[in-house]
């Protein structure tokens, strides 16, 4: 939540109601993302009469992404639900998504059937950036942000950067994981304005710029500016026999023609997206060294270490 406090009580009363009519055990966790209105002291205030709420504020204001994986990591479930404050999720779906979930996935997706946001600035960008994100990392789901239900251990693992919210489907599907979706009816926000605009559209095309280059070369940056830079390695090797057979054959001068100075570039060009390789795949390995992430799932353990 980050200003919400016209949600705060409405959000906690359906979200408490829903789970305790599930009969399940669970905790709310609520993450007050910096918010400078009542939002923290409606949570502090609610604290007593919901024993399961677990409120985290933010020393500031850090984005959405940042927020929900704070909250993540602060669960305890064997289940972890993600959801908006603002009740455009129905508390009341989350058995649905629960029940889904126990099939034998790893994420179930609530996609949003009827949305009642403007077509222009948040429907129409929501529907591209999804169909591109199918596209380029092979995952179906039609709905890849909001109302999701995932593995808490899985949950737990995933090590997110600002934008990933906007992406934990494709991102389980890239790991191994199985994912699904079930219909959901989205509601009109309960109460406030909406945060996102049209400008957040390309924030998303960057995200799926990202996310396409992780899925189409396994997370290895040496695999696409390698062979960018053999390819152009290649041009230089048909162009500059061409040039010198030129020169020492027929007499013809190589320092005034183009293709001569397009040769030096692309050679250029060749030796940096090369070079832009070695340290990018360095970065790479130094960085999943240091956030200890496994970019695989164990779907099954057996014997002794396996868990009850």
């Amino acid at each position: 939540m980050h200003n919400e406090e016209l949600c705060v009580d409405e959000f906690l009363r359906r979200t408490d109601a829903a789970m305790r009519a599930s009969g399940m055990s669970y905790e709310i966790i609520v993450v007050s993302d910096g918010s400078t209105d009542r939002t923290e002291q409606l949570l502090r205030d609610a604290s007593p009469r919901y024993p399961a709420l677990h409120a985290l504020f933010l020393a500031r204001n850090v984005g959405q992404c940042s927020a929900l994986y704070a909250g993540i990591q602060a669960s305890r479930g064997r289940v972890v639900v993600v959801t908006d404050g603002d009740l455009q999720h129905r508390p009341e779906d989350i058995a649905m998504l629960h029940a889904k979930l126990n099939e034998g996935y790893t994420l179930v997706s609530g996609s949003r059937a009827n949305r009642k946001e403007s077509y222009l600035t948040k429907r129409l960008p929501s529907r591209v950036a999804n169909w591109l994100l199918r596209q380029v990392t092979g995952c179906q789901v039609r709905d890849m942000g909001g109302f999701k239900a995932l593995d808490g251990d899985v949950a737990r693992s995933l090590r997110l950067r600002p934008g990933h919210h906007r992406l934990l489907p494709a991102l389980v599907h890239m790991r191994g994981g199985s994912t699904t979706e079930v219909w959901i009816e989205c509601q009109e926000r309960f109460a406030g304005k909406s945060h996102y605009g049209l400008s957040r559209s390309f924030d998303v095309i960057f995200d799926v710029l990202m996310v396409g280059f992780q899925a189409s070369f396994k997370a290895r940056p040496l695999y696409l500016f390698g062979r960018i830079g053999m390819m152009l390695i290649a041009v230089d090797c048909i162009v500059m026999p061409w040039l010198l057979w030129d020169k020492f054959h027929n007499g013809v001068s190589m320092a005034d023609r183009p293709p001569f100075f397009v040769a030096i570039m692309f050679f250029l060009a060749a030796l940096l997206f090369l070079t832009m390789g070695f340290v990018l795949e360095l970065l790479s390995d130094a960085n999943n060294a240091i956030g200890g992430t496994k970019p695989y799932l164990v779907r099954e353990e057996i014997g002794a270490k396996s868990k009850a």
